[in-house]
């Protein structure tokens, strides 16, 4: 045992014949021994254990105040003890500590024998602290409990507790990362260490932390993304903003950054990835510290942090919390970890640089990441072996049971599989650990990225049933699609883009045709956009959105699979096809359909779905030319016409240009793609053509530029020309105009744009139900700011005049600024549900 007060030496005592000894019942006594190993154990707390098949309770009269707490375990065979057979509960006062714990299956899957615990819990005045082990109880086995070594070190009252009555200044108050409020962890909560990471440094032992034992761990078994590792060992850490307890000088000595290389710096994340238990509440505790000179003033070095794809800090700014070089600091943060079926979750965290500061980089000195009790006063996950194991029959009774056993045998083997894959799968966690290279993977880890029970899959694993409604959103298995899909045979594929292919398929004995998109693990578009996808999809159903009917993601595949949309994308029926052109009433239908989607996106839940990726391929149409939105995987909940802060995501052609110089994301960046959307299907061009001119390539600025200089009519698809009618045609274009305006605030909402489509096909049906456009042809000029006409000879005949006068108001979309270039986290990848793809 070890009970010592904060910064005295480490000093074990035996507890054996001790005031320490624990209490037992009786006619129920604990046993010590030796661990009986092929390689003896001359580590002090592991050479000798305490062991038994029954409850057993330590007893610590301890000073008031926080305590760390760490339990060892070495497991290996013990005199009288299987060491298969180590199942207990562990509680330190009301507090549930470990359930259904087995060292010897948590140690196997590490490749190691020792283990430890840390655990945070406040003693209160007059109060003993009491540690109690709890073997698992079985009708059939023995299992047992035991431990090698116990720690109780007296720790600061602020160094991880924050209650609300004692906390020193906001500025060190966690933010409940997602929620309008701060978080509080008070003194009634108990707090487990699970990550505890020096960044760009090598492990910190125990006796070279602040005398509290902390062991610091390196960080690159678990980035996922990194850069630079600047270093200054000799820099000598000013503890003028937190205490010189808070964190080893080794923390502060080295980082993280993301070198400088702004522009790749654009594309990419400081990232890591962190496995955690999900149903509770995690502190996550950042340290920083700015240690390279040429960095010496607040606002050169500003990034995002994002924790668990939440936007924790908009603008994270060391110098800006320290003054000055060398001062370490650090920011808490608490995030809620949802249990919704799978019993692990990967925490990411994210730096992003901000493309408005003067270096394009971020930096990170340590991580320390604690899991907060819940409402039972519980920081345990059951052990996954530990539902299986009453259903063990008796060594013994094997050998004489019929059929019978012989099923549960049968059970007991699948089970045990299941226990073994989980042994698998944790050791090739362990051994990608023991990666080295920072910034690019491990062999191992790309199998475990896409393999991994990961936030993107969390909700979806087949190890449960689906929290969606079956009826809303069933779950495939990959036998199943690959029966739909003859095998994924390439004669059924009806589409292709940088995600993977998309299959036609038949469900349901052939009876139902579905489309069915299957992303390739390396896609870009990735494991993100496939959980977005499914998470938006399954909650929405519209006429105009296109209606996901189920998802598979067995052994890593990530399919998703939709109603069949006969007759493809609006893209495959503008330009590069041989099908007949869509007549103008069909095109103006086609956009009201898609803005009736969009509209529905922006209105139907408390705050704006932003779709983020409108194009004309992922406008789909029906066997009736019913028009629908859909791939969602780019989608982002919105703050009701308040911009948020993101990273820049879409399809250049169609990227609201407000959007990609702010990273400021509104549902008027929708609106803008739309516009575009508006001038392709009025033009039969592309919104983005490298083929053509420079001035002309993009579709919005070269719209915008013909109106100016009154030539629009001659980008107009030939095959309309007098099949429009002017008053239509007037309306379509000022409204298309107003969509691609500069700044988000100058265009329309949604709800205007379908009401003005909607307007423009009354105007044009009726002038086609009173055959105006057969007895006469009727054109009309309207003036641009200057004058010109940009309206002219686009019908045969004499070119005259609106009565109305309106003029048609335009503002430069200016979409040629200067940074444009360097914004490159854009996907422009294409896809067809219906049909096969032709270029775009």
């Amino acid at each position: 045992m070890k009970s010592h007060p904060m910064l005295t030496p480490t000093l074990y005592i035996g507890d054996k014949g001790s005031k320490f000894a624990p209490t037992e019942e009786p006619n129920h006594k604990s046993k010590t021994s030796k661990a009986q190993s092929q390689v003896s154990v001359e580590i002090v707390p592991y050479m000798t254990a305490r062991l038994s098949y029954w409850q057993f309770t330590y007893v610590f009269p301890v000073t008031p105040g926080p305590k760390f707490i760490r339990l060892y375990f070495y497991s290996t065979v013990y005199s009288g003890f299987e060491s298969s057979k180590d199942f207990f509960t562990v509680k330190a006062g009301s507090f549930t500590l470990l359930r259904n714990f087995s060292a010897s299956i948590y140690t196997d899957s590490l490749d190691r024998k020792d283990i430890y615990k840390e655990f945070c819990i406040n003693v209160d005045e007059n109060q003993k602290l009491n540690l109690t082990f709890i073997p698992f109880t079985s009708t059939s086995m023995n299992y047992h409990a035991f431990i090698n070594g116990i720690e109780i070190v007296s720790m600061p009252m602020d160094l991880y507790y924050k209650p609300q009555d004692v906390i020193k200044g906001e500025e060190f108050v966690p933010v409940f990362v997602g929620q309008p409020n701060p978080f509080y962890i008070d003194y009634n909560m108990a707090l487990e260490m699970v990550y505890r990471l020096n960044a760009g440094g090598s492990a910190i032992q125990v006796q070279d932390d602040t005398g509290m034992s902390r062991k610091w761990s390196e960080d690159r078994d678990y980035m996922l993304s990194g850069g630079f590792v600047p270093r200054n060992p000799s820099l000598k850490p000013k503890y003028t903003k937190i205490p010189n307890y808070t964190a080893p000088d080794a923390v502060y000595q080295s980082a993280i950054s993301m070198g400088r290389d702004r522009t790749k710096n654009m594309q990419s994340n400081l990232t890591w990835g962190l496995l955690v238990d999900t149903g509770f509440n995690y502190l996550v505790r950042l340290h920083f510290c700015e240690i390279e000179s040429e960095i010496h003033a607040s606002g050169m070095r500003e990034f995002y942090i994002y924790i668990d794809y939440q936007l924790a800090e908009e603008r994270a700014d060391v110098l800006l919390w320290t003054d000055d070089n060398d001062t370490p600091y650090y920011k808490d943060y608490v995030v809620m970890i949802k249990n919704k079926g799978n019993d692990t979750h990967l925490l990411s965290i994210d730096l992003h640089s901000r493309s408005d500061a003067e270096l394009i980089d971020a930096i990170l000195n340590g991580v320390e990441v604690f899991k907060l009790s819940d409402s039972d006063n519980n920081l345990a996950r059951a052990n996954i072996a530990a539902p299986f194991l009453d259903q063990q029959p008796a060594k013994a009774a094997k050998e004489s049971m019929s059929k019978k056993t012989t099923i549960f045998i049968a059970i007991g083997s699948v089970l045990g599989l299941l226990v073994m894959f989980t042994l698998v799968y944790c050791m090739v966690l362990c051994k990608l650990k023991k990666a080295k290279h920072y910034g690019s993977y491990h062999p191992l880890a790309k199998w475990w990225w896409w393999s991994r029970p990961d936030p993107y899959r969390r909700e979806f694993s087949r190890k449960r049933a689906s929290s969606l409604p079956e009826e809303l959103c069933h779950h495939f298995r990959l036998e199943e699609i690959k029966t739909a899909t003859n095998n994924f045979n390439e004669d059924l594929i009806i589409g292709v883009g940088g995600f993977g292919n998309v299959y036609k398929g038949l469900l349901e004995q052939g009876n139902k045709m579905v489309a069915i998109k299957r992303m390739k693990q390396e896609s870009r578009q990735g494991a993100l956009e496939f959980m977005t996808e499914i998470k938006m999809l399954s909650q929405l159903r519209h006429v105009h959105l296109v209606s996901l009917i189920g998802y598979c993601d067995d052994e890593g595949e990530m399919i998703l699979v939709y109603e069949y949309m006969m007759n493809g994308t609006l893209c495959h029926h503008l330009y590069d096809t041989p099908n007949d052109p869509l007549t103008w009433k069909q095109r103006l239908q086609i956009c009201i359909g898609a803005a009736r989607g969009l509209h529905h996106l922006h209105t139907c839940t408390k705050h704006p779905i932003i779709h983020r990726d409108v194009k004309t391929t992922n406008i789909l149409l029906d066997e009736k030319w019913v028009s629908k939105m859909s791939d969602f995987g780019l989608s982002k909940m919105g703050l009701d016409n308040t911009a948020i802060s993101t990273l820049v995501k879409g399809t250049w052609g169609y990227l609201d240009p407000d959007y990609a110089r702010c990273q400021q994301l509104t549902e008027k960046s929708d609106v803008y793609s739309f516009g575009v959307v508006m001038f392709e299907v009025l033009c039969a061009r592309k919104a983005l053509n490298p083929k053509l001119p420079k001035e002309q390539r993009n579709l919005a600025s070269w719209a915008q530029k013909c109106i100016d200089r009154g030539t629009i009519s001659k980008i107009i698809d030939p095959y309309l020309t007098n099949k429009i009618v002017p008053e239509c045609l007037k309306v379509y274009v000022e409204l298309a105009e107003s969509c691609i305006r500069d700044h988000g605030i100058q265009r329309p909402t949604m709800n205007d744009v379908m009401e003005k489509l909607e307007f423009a096909l009354e105007l044009q049906e009726q002038a086609e139900a009173t055959k105006d456009t057969d007895s006469k042809v009727v054109s009309f000029r309207v003036a641009t700011a200057n004058g010109a006409p940009w309206y002219n000879n686009f019908y045969h005949g004499q070119v005259l005049e609106s009565n109305s006068g309106t003029k048609l108001s335009t503002t430069s979309t200016g979409l040629s600024y200067p940074g444009l270039d360097s914004i490159t986290s854009i996907t422009s990848e294409d896809v067809s549900l219906g049909t096969k793809n032709s270029s775009s």
